[in-house]
């Protein structure tokens, strides 16, 4: 039993949520989510909520349970607050600035990295933070996977890119002798 598939997803006002030919639309003040959800789950709209329940009792369908019900309510979360991801640029001469559509990096490389920003997402650059902010969670979270990814963060002086809640376990150098 999936304890987060039983609990039934809350519809905040302002929010409507459609289910028609195995696709659920969310839609809210800051914009609208689709998603194709897989036929080993129902999807019951009430008045205020919407509750997901397995079509039978095999694995495939035990776990798609609270995996629908959590995409559900980020969602829902998505359309009326939205997602925001913070990285913090540390390292002498790393920077970023944004130049229309892309992010541009200088992290230390004989070259600047440029990353084309996705659809659907704003990127924030403030001396050495960058926000990412979206309503969709999963482009807002890959997106900042993917700037983090070009330098993480070492574990000796802690430059690079790290989350603004990530820490870092530092490790002592060499012992001069």
């Amino acid at each position: 039993m999936s304890r987060i598939g039983k609990k039934p997803v809350p519809i905040p006002s302002g929010v409507t949520i459609a289910f028609a030919d195995d696709v659920v639309t969310v839609n809210g003040p800051k914009g609208t989510l689709t998603k194709a959800v897989s036929p080993e789950v129902t999807i019951a709209v009430n008045n205020d909520e919407v509750v997901v329940s397995p079509v039978n009792q095999t694995k495939l369908s035990q776990s798609l349970w609270g995996t629908f019900a959590s995409h559900l309510s980020n969602m829902v979360t998505g359309v009326t607050d939205g997602f925001v991801k913070k990285l913090i640029i540390e390292g002498v001469g790393y920077r970023a600035e944004t130049q229309g559509s892309t992010l541009v990096m200088q992290l230390g490389y004989s070259h600047p990295i440029e990353m084309e920003i996705p659809k659907g997402l704003e990127v924030s650059v403030e001396k050495n933070q960058v926000s990412i902010s979206g309503i969709d969670k999963e482009v807002v979270g890959q997106f900042a996977a993917e700037v983090r990814s070009k330098r993480k963060p070492e574990p000796y002086k802690g430059k690079g890119i790290r989350y603004e809640d990530e820490i870092i376990r530092r490790k002592e150098g060499k012992k001069s002798a």
